[in-house]
């Protein structure tokens, strides 16, 4: 039995994503007719969490209770672990791993939730850290299967990441090269993903028959089929202030009504993956309006995190998890 991790966007293959996406799917299904299947009865999660969270927090905790199983939430200083602890990383995460089922992480680091993973027994998640935001980008590939416009498939789909590379972007970026999607970066070019992530995107994108465009051209937001943007201020020590930023992305790059009739789409949908900052890089108009599905988007992130859950622990389910499995994949 092979342990695996959810640590980058691109740790499982184009098909496992697909999976994934429709087990969430179907799982969401199940739940909404009023049956909870027992998939993780008896499991823990050991949710680490070295930055503050809503939504992926709220999202693992009950994904784990409606499945059957336990999550614990361990905050700093909580723990022996860090600069106040009295125990290195890999100790912790060796002794975690044998204490809990599975583990998720969110912290400012990515290399140490490589740490964590390389010296736990049991399979890590990535929460997000400073590069990337895997879960977030599985609960956004169910958002835009289930949005699809009429007649088109995934390898149809144009998604433009409208203002800065932060690691949404970066993750936004992966699923669409290997998903096989058409993804544009518009913003000013000093805010453009790095060269080294274009550069791998751009293959993982040729690879699958995705396209990879970075411009600070409006007419790249023509036929966009999903618009997307983050907050502007950037990530963890290398935060700007509001009016550093205001410099830079505004007004051009705030997503708002004029910004969206340039997609020359009127039914382009608008996702955030929240929190947002009303008035700075979306306007109330958009983030309410009709073409809004932010709600739907994160709602999927406890979509996403059942999927996850269930396909890191098939191998380590107990007899009730391999027959709720079975019976749901029948």
């Amino acid at each position: 039995m092979v342990k695996r991790d959810f640590i980058d966007t691109c740790s499982f293959s184009k098909d496992e994503m697909q999976y994934l996406a429709e087990l969430g799917i179907k799982i969401k299904a199940t739940i909404n007719h009023g049956y909870y299947p027992s998939l993780l009865k008896g499991k823990s999660l050991g949710m680490i969490f070295d930055q503050v969270s809503t939504r992926t927090r709220c999202s693992a905790e009950t994904a784990m209770t409606e499945l059957g199983g336990h999550a614990l939430y361990l905050a700093p200083g909580q723990i022996q672990l860090g600069e106040n602890g009295h125990e290195g990383l890999a100790d912790t995460s060796h002794a975690l791993g044998d204490l809990v089922d599975i583990i998720g992480v969110r912290t400012a680091s990515h290399e140490d939730i490589v740490e964590i993973a390389q010296n736990s027994p049991a399979p890590v998640v990535n929460f997000m850290s400073d590069n990337d935001h895997p879960t977030q980008a599985l609960g956004d590939l169910i958002t835009i299967k289930e949005f699809l416009p009429q007649g088109k498939k995934l390898s149809d789909v144009k998604l433009v990441f409208v203002g800065d590379a932060t690691q949404i972007t970066v993750s936004a970026l992966f699923l669409c090269a290997q998903m096989g999607m058409h993804f544009v970066q518009y913003g000013p070019r000093s805010k453009w993903v790095p060269s080294a992530v274009y550069d791998k995107a751009k293959k993982l994108a040729q690879e699958n028959g995705g396209t990879i465009t970075l411009s600070d051209d409006e007419k790249v937001l023509e036929d966009a089929d999903f618009l997307y943007t983050d907050v502007w201020y950037g990530l963890y020590e290398q935060e700007l202030d509001k009016e550093e930023y205001m410099k830079i992305f505004y007004p051009k790059y705030q997503v708002n009504d004029d910004l969206l009739a340039k997609t020359k789409n009127s039914s382009v949908k608008f996702m955030h993956c929240l929190p947002a900052n009303r008035g700075e890089e979306v306007t109330a108009s958009v983030l309410d309006g009709k073409n809004s599905i932010i709600w739907q988007q994160a709602a999927n992130k406890k979509t996403a995190m059942r999927a996850v859950f269930t396909y890191l622990l098939k191998d380590r389910l107990n007899n009730d998890g391999q027959e709720a499995l079975q019976n749901l994949l029948a």
